[in-house]
Order: C-alpha cells, then structure tokens, then sequence
C-alpha cells in the first residue's frame, strides 16, 4: 500500500484516466473528490460489502425457501 501525505487541493494521480484530489479536511475526517471515467465503478468499501452480503442473504433464500406454515394456509371455518 502506498500512503501519501496531501494538503487540500492536492492531487493523487492513478494511471492516465483516474484523478484524487483533497478537497476538505476537517478534523480526523477528509473529503476526496474523484474524476475516473464514467465505466469504472467507484464505490465506497463498507456499501460494495453490504451490497454482496445483502445480496449473499437474497441468493441464499432463493435457493433455501423457508417451509410454509400450513395452518397459516389453511384457514378452518368457525363452527356455526
């Protein structure tokens, strides 16, 4: 991992196509602004992880359905 130091406005360089830049720092938080072009995906880490284990829990109940609770399906009729 390569770990550079940056003061706001400052730019970080990623090949030919891809642009970081500082754009505030305010406390322990920094906000970065990114030019990459439009068909790379860029996302933050901790939303791609909820996305695929959202997405893990989905594909494990397609393939798991839950059993179907039959009185919940069968219904009897009040005696009269």
């Amino acid at each position: 991992m390569l770990v550079l130091s940056r003061k706001v406005g400052e730019r970080i360089l990623i090949g030919d196509q891809i642009s970081i830049v500082i754009v505030r720092i305010n406390g322990n938080a920094v906000r970065v602004g990114i030019d990459a072009p439009t068909d790379l995906s860029v996302i933050r880490a901790e939303l791609k992880q909820r996305i695929e284990r959202d997405k893990a829990v989905q594909d494990s109940a397609v393939q798991n359905p839950a059993p179907q609770n039959e009185s919940a399906i069968c219904e009897e009729s009040p005696a009269s």
